[in-house]
């Protein structure tokens, strides 16, 4: 039984603390009337669309300029004032109130990074004051059914989050085969541990991106992709059939506003455009995100009509989690799916807002963290109760990534009827 008589905030909190990459960022707690405590944090991304809402950063030479101090004390001065010593209704009222304060459309002003912990830290609150688990809470809120996320693991990593040659960003498996969540995560771990193997014995020493996939020294991606298919089968799996594989190729990261930086050459689109339906022709890959850049309009238009019919064409820095840039996508028929992350837009209303878009036009969507991340697992329960039916949350390794993956099993374990996503067999 839920209810919803409203929610009192006691207190808004704002501390500084270290991502991922050792870089600061933003975490915020609010305390409600009844002394339950929630908090919520901002991940934050190294490959970044020009229309992302905007991070609140210190500037000067502590932290090189990434400090949020400054961010700590507007939560501080404006946000606490703002939000305690009211009845809020919903959570749309809090963010619709932070967006009022902002007031430059962009979150230039506050930052997208106190906006979306914020926010987050309220979205648990009203779950918790509604008496529901935070899955069961966003899927009322969006009108969805709760499934478990095909999770999909970034096990290497090159472009903006590796020191290495290769231009796509994120090689990714997708156990589209797996009975269950746990049976999904086994899955990757064991592709991760045998494809560990496989690069070792081929490269010798290996690195490691910032997402926690390896990152050989090579500029070949159908090196990778080979090595991932072995890794696959000595896992004994079957690619294809258990798991299938999407890229993650940040076009924009070697794109000169002409053409595009591949294996040290220049190259158009259509180059490049046939270099994605070759790699397409010759393994189970059913997505590519940002196939080009952003600004590049036809090439969309020209990969949608030479793949759309067969592999899932998402959409991440041209969207940027905005509910008008969806619409106007599916409307030039430029994707069939868009990336899903909540700080891009800046709150979970709006985030809310874009997935909701995207089922009205049809499109897929998909879960997604950030290169900078924290031990926050927010995304894992917005991935369920959203319904999306992905996830990707990096690679089976390093702590704020597996904490996403540890979040799906445990609710899982808790929850054992929610099924696992089949879309792959619609």
């Amino acid at each position: 039984m839920t209810t919803n008589d409203g929610l009192r905030l006691r207190s808004v909190t704002a501390e500084q603390i270290l991502d991922s990459r050792g870089h600061p960022t933003l975490q915020v707690q609010v305390v409600t009337d009844d002394g339950a405590s929630f908090s919520g944090s901002a991940p934050a991304g190294a490959s970044t669309g020009d229309h992302e809402a905007r991070e609140l950063r210190d500037g000067g030479s502590d932290f090189g300029g990434r400090g949020v101090t400054n961010a700590v004390t507007l939560v501080a001065d404006q946000v606490e004032p703002l939000l305690t010593g009211t009845k809020w209704v919903t959570l749309d009222d809090i963010d619709g109130a932070l967006y009022r304060l902002d007031g430059t459309g962009r979150f230039a002003k506050i930052g997208a990074n106190t906006a979306v912990a914020v926010s987050i830290a309220c979205a648990r609150a009203f779950a918790h004051q509604q008496r529901i688990p935070l899955h069961e809470w966003i899927s009322d809120q969006l009108g969805t059914t709760p499934v478990m996320p095909v999770p999909h693991f970034n096990v290497v990593n090159g472009g903006a989050h590796a020191a290495n040659g290769l231009a796509f960003q994120e090689f990714l498996v997708a156990p589209t085969g797996a009975r269950d969540i746990s049976d999904a995560v086994q899955m990757g771990a064991e592709i991760y541990a045998a494809l560990e193997a496989e690069l070792r014995s081929r490269f010798g020493s290996l690195g490691v991106g910032d997402e926690g996939g390896f990152a050989p020294d090579t500029d070949d991606e159908n090196q990778v992709l080979d090595t991932i298919m072995r890794s696959i089968e000595r896992a004994g799996l079957t690619p294809g059939l258990n798991v299938r594989l999407a890229l993650d190729a940040a076009a924009n990261s070697f794109y000169d506003g002409k053409y595009y930086r591949l294996h040290g050459r220049w190259r158009s689109a259509d180059d490049l455009l046939a270099r994605y339906v070759d790699l397409a022709a010759n393994y189970p890959i059913w997505s590519i995100e940002d196939p080009f850049d952003e600004s590049d309009r036809n090439a969309w238009h020209d990969i949608m009509d030479r793949l759309g019919d067969r592999v899932q064409i998402l959409g991440d820095d041209i969207f940027v989690t905005d509910a008008a840039r969806i619409r106007a996508g599916a409307k030039e028929e430029i994707a069939n799916a868009a990336l899903i992350k909540p700080n891009q837009i800046g709150t979970v209303t709006q985030t809310f807002e874009a997935l909701r878009t995207a089922r009205e036009v049809g499109f897929r969507t998909m879960i997604s963290h950030r290169s900078g991340e924290t031990l926050d697992t927010f995304i894992a329960d917005l991935a369920v109760g959203a319904g999306t039916g992905q996830i990707k949350a990096g690679a089976p390794a390093r702590g704020e990534r597996v904490a996403k993956y540890n979040r799906l099993t445990r609710l899982h374990k808790l929850y054992p009827q929610l099924g696992y996503a089949q879309w792959w067999t619609d």
